[in-house]
């Protein structure tokens, strides 16, 4: 019986618990040597475009074994300033009938302090750790939170993600509204130095907000846009009893509302800056679709639940071989192709 397997007879928290554990002693399974998957994202170098999104690893504890398993870069957190305990259990649930998982975890996280001290004296050559940064859920001032966050991790991350995005901690997504998120880029803006900097954004958003979203990421120097988190949204064809949970929907019936997003962005930002494309990712095929879509680079984590760390290398051969069969020598060439004609017809 398969690790995920074993995993599944846990309770979902448990096994999230368990995996994180489990991760260092495993034994590295190096991502295949693709080159047509070499792709460079908001400067990073990277072997390909498949990391790991943020929720996974909360804490950054299991960051090297995870580039270990291939991923090109791992984004760790949501990481508070302030150590926080997040909503009360239970907050996790699988529906398993529709490869998705349901979280309210509420940003559960050992602290920035903590998260810093794992970070500190990591060997860079390993691979790309970037660090996503959100608020206390009793922040008086929220861009002053994501200030602290910022200059806590910009010597020690190779991009910081700032999460605006999420949909259970109350107030957060209201951050992406214009006023406050100018706030808040100008804040954070104040610490970078030269880091790269990432924002995440729901699927969520507000069609008149998007054109808003898009301006400031240009106006305040963002490195690259992530479309999207999780959604509160709940499709029709979901088959699971825990389809009627409180939280942030992910995994594969994301998928079409986020690639739908993501295609609008990349036509309202016209190459300008690069996109990473998230949400339902399980197959080389979705991967593909995603770049067509717009994206420079992928993440995932809800198909890691139910497939494992071997669904990296069996990600990129596939994504390597729709590549290959479209006539594409590099995977830059095909990204947006599809972007205008998907994102005229995603209203």
């Amino acid at each position: 019986m398969s690790a995920a397997r074993l995993l599944s007879l846990l309770p979902p928290e448990a096994a999230h618990r368990a995996a994180v554990r489990l991760l260092p002693w495993l034994p590295d399974r190096p991502a295949p040597d693709l080159p047509r998957l070499r792709v460079r994202l908001a400067g990073l170098d990277l072997p390909h475009p498949l990391g790991l999104a943020a929720g996974f690893d909360k804490n950054g504890e299991a960051f090297r074994a995870l580039l270990g398993q291939g991923f090109a870069f791992v984004e760790i957190g949501t990481v508070t300033p302030r150590p926080q305990s997040g909503n009360p259990r239970p907050r996790l649930f699988r529906l398993a009938a529709d490869r998705a998982i349901i979280n309210r975890m509420g940003f559960n996280n050992d602290g920035a302090r903590a998260m810093a001290d794992r970070l500190a004296g990591r060997d860079r050559r390993r691979g790309v750790v970037g660090v996503n940064i959100g608020m206390n859920k009793d922040a008086v001032d929220p861009a002053a939170d994501y200030a602290r966050g910022m200059a806590a991790f910009r010597e020690l991350a190779d991009y910081v993600t700032i999460n605006v995005s999420s949909p259970n901690t109350p107030g957060l997504r209201a951050l992406q509204k214009r006023d406050a998120l100018t706030r808040l880029l100008a804040a954070v803006g104040g610490q970078r130095g030269a880091l790269p900097l990432f924002l995440k954004i729901a699927p969520d958003l507000a069609p008149e907000d998007e054109a808003d979203v898009a301006a400031l990421c240009l106006e305040h120097g963002i490195d690259a846009l992530i479309v999207g988190n999780t959604t509160v949204a709940r499709p029709s064809t979901l088959r699971a009893p825990e389809a009627r949970e409180v939280g942030g929907l992910s995994g594969r019936p994301l998928f079409p509302r986020s690639t739908r997003l993501l295609a609008r962005m990349a036509v309202r930002l016209d190459g300008r800056l690069p996109l990473v494309g998230v949400g339902g990712i399980a197959t080389g095929a979705d991967a593909y679709a995603k770049i067509r879509a717009g994206a420079t680079a992928v993440q995932l984590y809800t198909a890691l639940v139910y497939d494992g760390p071997a669904l990296v290398g069996r990600i990129l051969r596939e994504l390597d071989g729709c590549l290959a069969r479209d006539g594409f020598e590099s995977l830059t060439d095909a990204v947006g192709r599809d972007a205008p004609n998907l994102g005229a017809r995603a209203r």
